[in-house]
């Protein structure tokens, strides 16, 4: 009888974890898609901004509970965003009334609790604990604290390792230089200390500094790496000062092994530099490694006193370069690869993936952004992807300026390119199908474009007649209402004519 009385119990045991489990489970999806919809109305900007390290520990008697790392983000969610995220929580926690913050200790993100109301015999809340350390700190906001000692540094977001980062002719060489110093942390000798890294926003600079934390974290464990924004140094700075602590502010840094600094143009005040000269000096001198990112070179950084524009450009300085088209493409077709691992449905044909390569120039948050835009529609509406809703979506992302007067030359240029033709056989007597459909499009697209009448095109296109245009003309409008693949081409070669 007791003995299964036992059998009884531990099975009872075995269902209840099970199903703890799987509430646990499910909250991480409901939470995940809650990002999602926010990163699709705010923009990647924004949302890595405020919400990156912001947490869902659970929800308890219809309020959301959330954890965040500073009494200023708790402040400013509170104030600027807080309906915004009871929103899109609605959507997916239709209990949710209201949410709550607290701000979590420097260790939180090693222990991460998360519960949800449940109907039991008890008071109807399960909780599951899920324990981490090192590089798997922070399952639910994806990242991980670095610190050394009692000091915390900013968190490192999980997705951006270097398997994660496009290599482009932009930014090889910064990348190669990022490798080999994320290669030798620890090491006695370092080839290039410090190493600054400059390029305009979204080109890729926080994603290298990430990357060479994760890479130093992993091949040493014992290492003492510190990622910190300038801005995050300046308040940890000020906070010391009004503590009356700035002394073990100082020494607290002197034993890091690797050191990394984002945003270094937004270090202000004359008393924090002299201070995180000192700082750089002590560190660099002892040997230890120095990586610090801005949007310009050293010299450029006015704000900055002489002493360490000098120390910053002692090392090897590289930039991330502008994107050409082919890397802004590469970029796109991995976030697109990255949303099908979790919906293998979605699918981008490679005319949207060329006409957004060719809009959106700016960087990879504003291409990431794209693809996160795109999918969120499509897995609300269900709509195949298209130039046109593509476009729709992305709208406010592209250039503003005026459309360009459209020329014949340009037409047979972007003809001959995108279906690999010469310009001559365009203009010949040829009459090979790979010759023919083309030549047709551009009379087409000629047509459609410019103001030129039928003779001056056929002109154009090789002394044709008016009536061989006008034949070309209609051809090609029935094979687009018979091929949605064609309307899709020319829609394309239409805005890479308008670029």
């Amino acid at each position: 009888m007791c003995r299964q009385l036992r059998q009884i119990t531990l099975r009872g045991t075995q269902v209840e974890k099970k199903d703890s489990e799987q509430d646990s489970r499910t909250l991480q999806k409901k939470w995940d898609r809650t990002k999602s919809r926010l990163r699709a109305e705010l923009g990647e900007d924004i949302f890595k901004s405020w919400f990156a390290r912001v947490k869902l520990e659970g929800i308890k008697d219809s309020t959301a509970h959330f954890s965040v790392p500073t009494p200023f983000l708790k402040k400013w969610l509170r104030s600027h965003y807080n309906d915004r995220l009871l929103d899109c929580c609605n959507a997916e926690f239709a209990e949710v009334k209201q949410i709550e913050f607290r701000v979590r200790r420097p260790h939180d993100s090693s222990e991460t609790t998360i519960q949800q109301d449940a109907p039991g015999p008890s008071d109807g809340a399960e909780t599951v604990t899920i324990r981490s350390t090192g590089l798997d700190a922070g399952m639910c906001g994806g990242d991980a604290a670095t610190g050394y000692r009692d000091f915390e540094g900013s968190p490192l977001d999980r997705r951006l390792t270097f398997d994660g980062f496009v290599i482009g002719s932009s930014n090889r060489l910064v990348h190669a230089a990022a490798t080999e110093i994320a290669e030798s942390v620890g090491q006695s000798q370092m080839r290039y200390n410090p190493l600054f890294i400059h390029g305009s926003v979204g080109h890729g600079k926080t994603h290298l500094l990430n990357a060479i934390a994760w890479h130093a974290r992993t091949r040493q464990p014992h290492a003492q790496v510190l990622y910190l924004t300038a801005e995050w140094f300046m308040s940890r700075f000020v906070q010391a000062l009004k503590s009356k602590a700035a002394v073990a502010f100082k020494e607290s840094l002197r034993g890091i092994d690797l050191l990394l600094i984002d945003d270094m143009e937004f270090l202000q005040g004359p008393v924090i530099q002299q201070e995180f000269c000192h700082a750089l000096n002590s560190l660099i001198d002892g040997g230890r490694q120095i990586v610090v990112a801005a949007d310009r070179a050293p010299a450029k950084l006015e704000r900055l006193d002489a002493r360490m524009r000098s120390r910053l450009a002692g090392g090897l300085v590289a930039e991330v370069g502008t994107m050409d088209g082919e890397l802004r493409r590469k970029i796109l077709e991995k976030c697109i690869a990255d949303e099908q691992r979790e919906d293998p449905s979605f699918v981008v044909p490679d005319t949207v993936i060329e006409f957004l390569a060719s809009r959106l120039t700016e960087g990879g948050r504003e291409l990431e952004g794209a693809i996160i835009r795109v999918r969120a529609v499509y897995r609300l509406t269900a709509e195949p992807v298209t130039i046109e809703r593509a476009e729709y979506i992305v709208r406010d992302l592209m250039s503003t300026s005026e459309p360009k007067r459209i020329k014949i030359d340009d037409i047979l240029k972007i003809v001959s390119k995108h279906f690999g033709v010469n310009r001559s056989d365009l203009l010949s007597n040829r009459r090979n199908r790979s010759v023919v459909r083309p030549r047709q499009i551009g009379m087409y697209l000629a047509k459609k474009l410019t103001s030129r009448s039928l003779p001056e095109i056929g002109r154009r296109f090789g002394n044709r007649d008016h009536t061989t245009v006008l034949h070309a003309i209609r051809k090609v409008e029935q094979l687009m209402a018979d091929d949605s693949g064609l309307k899709e081409e020319v829609e394309l070669l239409k805005r890479m004519l308008r670029d």
